[in-house]
């Protein structure tokens, strides 16, 4: 594959923002810093890198802004976490706006469970006549999460091996039809504008059954915005969109980002078929399994992490799942993890992503 021209690809990545004694706090001044912005809740900073033609430029970019935050925070006396949940934390607060009331007042209690979540998304530069094939590809490799999976606990109890995404796709939108869950491949961007207004209809019914405004809800969502699947078809941006990764340390989510690039950026001259429960990546073809057997492999991915037949799928679709060393599966604590304990992992991953950071500084002046 990686003799295809490459596609534009960005990124965009969630941190748990702490202070020097590993509770969580507020990013303050760091969300001035180039590419740095708030989310929704209040101890989170997201980095976001703009579109890069190659691997080396989004490694540079993400790189430079991540070591921006570390300098600032050192000066505020704030650090970055590269784990996908706070571990044990009982309540973070939002940050006031009306779509997250919106979501609260239609997600109801189960929306706490988004609260706890720190992920990446991963664009690549949808391919004129082919975007639609790079969506179906995204969904096959969606599995993939397994390798980043950074966090198994949510407030101090063992949850899965992906607890990030346990909360997002089984917990948070569990009750709400076509939310939260992997959608199926599709035929044509037609049927995918479909699903996505169906999906617009069915939440924006729900709102207003809460007595949501109209005028506030169509204010704050459209088709587009008003959907959580983890594989979608980005018209705002000219991207296909994989949102399931945890966060975790910068040169493995560049890494990660590297293979997705590679075999869902540029399908000139390749075919893309569908059928089967194997699945592989070749020169000129990719075969994606039948949508029931990748299914399979996510459920795997999420409960019980890179397994070695999950592997066996991943390398088959082009990724080399040795390069990687999941979080969770280097983690020590399987049980419940009480609050000191997870403050002091907090730290232990802050110093972590630190020194990730200073090594690929080496490696680049090397």
């Amino acid at each position: 594959m990686s003799s295809h021209e490459p596609r534009k690809r960005s990124i965009e990545v969630e941190y748990w923002v702490v202070d020097d004694e590993g509770y969580l706090t507020r990013p303050g001044a760091l969300i001035d810093l180039p590419g740095a912005e708030r989310e929704f809740v209040e101890p989170m900073l997201e980095i976001k890198t703009t579109p890069c033609a190659s691997t080396a430029e989004l490694r540079a970019e993400l790189f430079e802004r991540i070591r921006a935050a570390l300098d600032r925070g050192d000066e505020l006396g704030k650090r970055l976490v590269p784990l996908a949940t706070p571990l044990n934390h009982e309540e973070i607060r939002e940050i006031p706006c009306d779509r997250t009331r919106i979501q609260n007042e239609v997600v109801g209690e189960d929306f706490q469970y988004v609260r706890h979540c720190a992920g990446t998304h991963i664009h690549i530069e949808q391919q004129p006549g082919r975007a639609v094939e790079q969506l179906n590809t995204l969904i096959a490799l969606d599995p993939a999460l397994a390798l980043v999976n950074s966090a198994r606990h949510f407030r101090g109890e063992p949850l899965a091996a992906g607890a990030r995404s346990q909360c997002y796709r089984r917990l948070a939108y569990d009750d709400l039809t076509d939310q939260g869950e992997l959608w199926p491949y599709v035929d044509d961007r037609e049927g995918w504008n479909e699903r996505l207004q169906a999906g617009y209809e069915r939440f924006r019914e729900q709102a207003l059954a809460t007595g949501i405004d109209e005028t506030t809800f169509e204010h704050c969502f459209d088709p587009e915005s008003a959907v959580w699947t983890p594989v979608q078809l980005r018209e705002e941006f000219g991207t296909v969109e994989w949102r399931s990764p945890d966060t975790t340390l910068p040169s493995r989510t560049v890494q990660l980002a590297d293979t997705i690039a590679d075999v869902a950026g540029d399908l000139s001259g390749c075919e893309v078929q569908i059928g089967g429960d194997t699945g592989r990546v070749d020169d000129d073809k990719i075969v994606l399994p039948d949508f029931d057997a990748v299914t399979d492999y996510v459920d795997t991915a999420i409960h019980e992490g890179l397994t070695e037949s999950l592997a066996a799928y991943l390398t088959r679709m082009g990724f080399d799942p040795q390069a990687f060393a999941p979080i969770t599966q280097t983690f020590d604590h399987d049980d419940t993890i009480d609050r000191e304990t997870a403050r002091r992992l907090r730290l232990e991953y802050a110093d972590r992503l630190r020194e990730d950071v200073r090594q690929s500084a080496a490696v680049a002046a090397d």
